[in-house]
């Protein structure tokens, strides 16, 4: 047996014994929009129950993204109406899968054999500047809000509106403020880079972000720079490394699992393993790398940390462990 088939072997070994976390995904938009199920595999998508299954994810964050047509007017009422899918969908799937909304409760649906779904918002317009909604938006069961998407709103810019300079807004602050309070992770993917370092000194727990990559390999707008990465990691937060092929190569080709640990390596090389995660936005992007396109493809990343010479020890904390860390000190 050759040393690359021993690595396949042992990576869909390795995948199903540990906790595999993924920081970001838009199944739920794509449920809801394309009249598929999270229970049945499908060809539509990139993400149901029985591929993770396959692939050994078995903590998930399920993004609820407000669709522009829904901004700013009907924000709330499509979170509301995306959280309602998503529990819909795991009400007919309960043997298989559970809402988890602290720690404990991911370690025992894990030991269940059963599938930890996280709620997140992708976009602070569904507060719709009340602090009362984000409260109850947390009562639901969101644990990750994604302060901004692309554009700017009533909490910060996006990445999109980077050239104004800008920081968060009185009610920005707010907003972070009571996210530390209750225990939300603060999500800054998507956000402008000034509106970033306003974050950092204004947040007292760990920041992540989510679904970002490393701007020193694939400089778009998206990707975080070598100092907002070490900013992350002295916060004791983490990065979700994603799988867009716009945020892993700057070139006119396909990508692929290897730029996808390229942007592991770097990370690691930067602020080392402790702060380094997956965050795939399955079902958030047309184009995925070449042998990742669903979450059943998983094991490729494993196996190829493997040939570059990662320890399974090492590849645990990158799956999984973290992630699981992070949200266990700032949730609890």
């Amino acid at each position: 047996m050759t040393k690359n088939n021993r690595n396949s072997s042992l990576a869909k070994k390795i995948n199903q014994k540990v906790t595999i976390f993924d920081g970001h995904c838009d199944t739920i938009l794509s449920i809801i929009n394309k009249n598929r199920g999270l229970g049945e595999k499908s060809s539509i998508g990139h993400l149901d129950i029985p591929r993770m299954k396959e692939g050994g994810v078995n903590v998930q964050f399920f993004a609820a993204f407000i669709e522009e047509a829904y901004k700013p007017n009907a924000s709330l009422k499509r979170t509301l109406q995306l959280i309602d899918c998503i529990y819909q969908q795991i009400e007919k799937n309960k043997q298989e899968i559970s809402i988890a909304t602290n720690y404990e409760q991911i370690k025992n649906t894990i030991d269940a054999d059963k599938i930890a779904a996280i709620l997140s918002i992708e976009g602070g317009e569904a507060l719709e500047g009340d602090l009362g909604v984000l409260r109850m938006l947390y009562r639901l069961g969101v644990r990750l809000l994604t302060l901004t998407w692309n554009q700017r709103n009533q909490i910060a810019d996006g990445a999109g509106e980077s050239r104004t300079g800008s920081r968060l807004t009185e009610f920005g602050i707010k907003v972070v403020e009571e996210m530390n309070n209750i225990g939300m992770l603060i999500d800054v993917s998507h956000l402008s880079e000034s509106c970033f370092w306003d974050v950092v000194k204004k947040s007292k727990s760990p920041i992540v972000a989510s679904h970002s990559n490393c701007y020193a390999l694939c400089p778009h707008l998206r990707n975080l720079k070598d100092e907002q990465i070490k900013a992350i990691a002295d916060k004791n937060g983490l990065i979700g490394v994603t799988y867009v092929n716009d945020f892993l190569i700057n070139k006119k080709r396909e990508s692929t699992i290897k730029d996808v640990v390229e942007h592991i390596n770097h990370l690691v090389k930067i602020v080392g393993l402790d702060y380094v995660g997956l965050g795939s936005d399955f079902d958030g992007t047309k184009k995925l790398p070449l042998g990742l396109e669903g979450t059943d493809k998983v094991p490729n990343i494993t196996e190829e940390l493997l040939n570059q010479g990662y320890k399974t020890k090492d590849i645990k904390k990158i799956l999984g462990e973290n992630w699981l860390r992070v949200f266990k000190k700032v949730v609890g």
